[in-house]
C-alpha cells in the first residue's frame, strides 16, 4: 500500500520549500484570494450574466469596471490582527492581497443598466446588452 500524504502539496511546492525555505512562506490569516477569480458566464438573448466567486472580500472592496464589451474585476482583501484595550501588542502582522480579471463578451454593453449584487461571497452582475445604434444594411456592388 503506498503512502498518501495527509496534507494536499506539490511536489514542486515540496522542492521549492526545501531548496529556499526563506522564499515559501505561507500567510498567517488563512488562505488568500485565489490566483484567479472563479466566473461563470451566461448570456441571454437581452444580457449577459456574470457570477463570481470572491469568499472573504467586504462589499466595500470589490470593484467592476465595464467599457464596452470588456469588464474588469478587482478585489482586494485585508486582515488584520485584532486586540483590546487590556492587551499589549508585541507583534501585529497584516495581509493584504488583490486579484483582478478581466473578459471580453461579445457584445457591448449597456453600462448605464447594468447592475451588481454580492451576498455571501458571491458577485452576481447582470450586464445587459446595448441596443444596436447603428442598423445594418447591404451594400450594393457596382
Amino acid at each position: 500500500m503506498s503512502q498518501l500524504p495527509t496534507e494536499r502539496s506539490s511536489l514542486f511546492d515540496d522542492l521549492f520549500r526545501d531548496w529556499a525555505p526563506g522564499f515559501y512562506i505561507r500567510p498567517l490569516h488563512g488562505d488568500p484570494l485565489p490566483r484567479q477569480i472563479k466566473l461563470d458566464v451566461k448570456e441571454s438573448a437581452e444580457q449577459f450574466t456574470i457570477v463570481a466567486e470572491l469568499p472573504g472580500v467586504a462589499k466595500e472592496d470589490i470593484q467592476v469596471h465595464v467599457d464596452g464589451p470588456m469588464v474588469t474585476l478587482r478585489a482586494e482583501v485585508r486582515q488584520h490582527d485584532r486586540s483590546t484595550q487590556d492587551e499589549r501588542v508585541l507583534r501585529s502582522e497584516r495581509y493584504v492581497g488583490a486579484v483582478s480579471r478581466s473578459l471580453q463578451l461579445p457584445a457591448d454593453v449597456d453600462d448605464a443598466r447594468a447592475s451588481a449584487k454580492y451576498d455571501q461571497g458571491v458577485l452576481t452582475l447582470t450586464l445587459p446588452k446595448k441596443a444596436d445604434s447603428v442598423s445594418s444594411r447591404r451594400v450594393r456592388i457596382d
